[in-house]
């Protein structure tokens, strides 16, 4: 009876005994694979995967021992095929849960050129047959590409991030301890938007963890676009827009709240004020009829934000429009007046025929005007004449087609007065267009 006992036991021992040096390669491999790549991860996506090693512990042996032989020899036997693919659909569901498990992505702000470069030093250093003495700069070298430092305005100031997503909007105002999201830009088709491609990416390059308040200035696929890859992609707080209660947005969980004038909140000393539409624009009453109801451009948020007074200079101030068009303009200016005033305006509805009339530009009396528009725009925005107003007032205009995305830094003391940059300007790449514009002219206009 011993015998008969010891004798599974000898034959498990055996079997261990030949496949132990194999697991113990390919668990040494994958250790130094991942360590390996973890620098370049970071350095080229702002990311580390958690759960990686478990994953490809699991997802290797598998795909190389049992699926890919599987699905060859189903060549020969095909219901080896419905086995293979079976492996394959459990597979995908135990990675799903891996993904799943929170913390499971590690994301941090895009690195300066030096901790990228120590990042890189960590990774060499962690894989090469070294001493451990020497190997254990690894980690200190590593901390400065996982955990960046990220500059946050002062308090009572703000920084200001018009992104450049072709047609459409999507403008990021950051202050202390809070930012917002202005429009997400246009969708491409069912599976592609600038929410997915720009704004998420820009964001978690930039350190972001959520957004405090996203405000979608009306229904325009242009500036809503992206909005629901970023609400699948980050926490959002809050949601405020001019959307029609039924809209398929609205029914994502996100408490929202329709942007009415009047409404007005501060953040770390910076004030934010919605202007426009009126309640009674939003709500037109029983009286309106079905699919009758206001235009979607005339019912944009309009929202000026006005940083702290700093001895000795005007508080900086920025103006978001939206699509707002002439009519609306005009009702501003007569309701608001000398208040409408901002250093910097976002163009109305990029720069149409339709808006920046003059008594408007008049009130704003913007330095600096910014226009998110397309390269050679199919509806010729910004229109000739638009810009011609804007010139003959002195006032610089900053195109996205041409300047790429525009960025207003906060004003910081001892800094100088934080003008605003062009990202093609701070970085230059030998396949942009040359900033004399468009062969051929502009578009037509309309």
């Amino acid at each position: 009876g011993r015998m008969t006992a010891s004798r599974p036991a000898l034959l498990v021992a055996q079997a261990w005994h030949h496949v132990r040096p194999w697991l113990s390669s390919g668990v040494r491999s994958q250790v130094v694979a991942t360590i390996g790549l973890a620098p370049l991860s970071m350095v080229f996506f702002q990311q580390l995967s958690v759960v990686g090693f478990v994953a490809n512990l699991v997802a290797i042996p598998l795909v190389t021992l049992f699926i890919t032989p599987l699905a060859l020899l189903g060549m020969v036997l095909a219901p080896l095929w419905s086995v293979a693919a079976a492996l394959v659909q459990g597979l995908s569901a135990f990675l799903q849960a891996l993904a799943s498990v929170p913390g499971a992505v590690w994301m941090a702000a895009a690195a300066p050129p030096w901790a990228m470069a120590c990042g890189l030093l960590a990774g060499l250093l962690a894989v090469l047959p070294l001493p451990w003495r020497l190997r254990a700069w690894a980690l200190p070298l590593m901390l400065p590409l996982l955990w960046p430092h990220v500059a946050r305005p002062p308090a009572g100031q703000f920084e200001v991030v018009a992104a450049d997503v072709g047609q459409g909007t999507a403008v990021l105002v950051r202050t202390q301890n809070h930012l917002l999201v202005y429009d997400t830009g246009a969708a491409y088709s069912h599976d592609s938007d600038v929410g997915m491609r720009v704004v998420l990416p820009l964001l978690r390059g930039r350190g972001e963890r959520q957004v405090d308040l996203l405000m979608l200035s009306h229904r325009d696929t242009d500036h809503v676009g992206g909005a629901a890859s970023l609400m699948a992609g980050l926490p959002v707080r809050a949601l405020s827009s001019s959307l029609a209660p039924d809209h398929a947005l609205l029914a994502r969980g996100v408490p929202h709240t329709p942007c009415q004038a009047g409404q007005g909140w501060t953040w770390d000393g910076v004030q934010f004020q919605v202007l426009h539409p009126l309640a009674q624009d939003l709500y037109p009453g029983p009286a309106a009829a079905p699919g009758m109801g206001p235009k979607a451009n005339t019912l944009s948020c309009v929202l000026r934000v006005q940083a702290a007074e700093v001895p000795g200079r005007a508080p900086r101030s920025m103006l978001l429009t939206g699509d707002i068009e002439a009519a609306q303009e005009v009702a501003l200016v007569q309701r608001l007046g000398p208040a409408l005033r901002s250093q910097v305006l976002l163009v109305p509805h990029h720069g149409s025929r339709t808006s920046s009339t003059g008594p408007f530009l008049d009130a704003v009396q913007p330095q600096q005007a910014v226009v998110q528009a397309g390269y050679r725009s199919r509806f010729g925005h910004p229109a000739p004449d638009v810009l011609a107003r804007y010139s003959v007032r002195g006032i610089a205009v900053q195109r996205s087609d041409r300047c790429g995305a525009w960025t207003w830094p906060a004003l910081r003391e001892g800094q100088g007065d934080g003008e605003g940059v062009c990202e093609r300007q701070q970085r230059r790449r030998y396949w942009h267009h040359p900033a004399a514009g468009p062969p051929g002219g502009p578009a037509p206009t309309r």
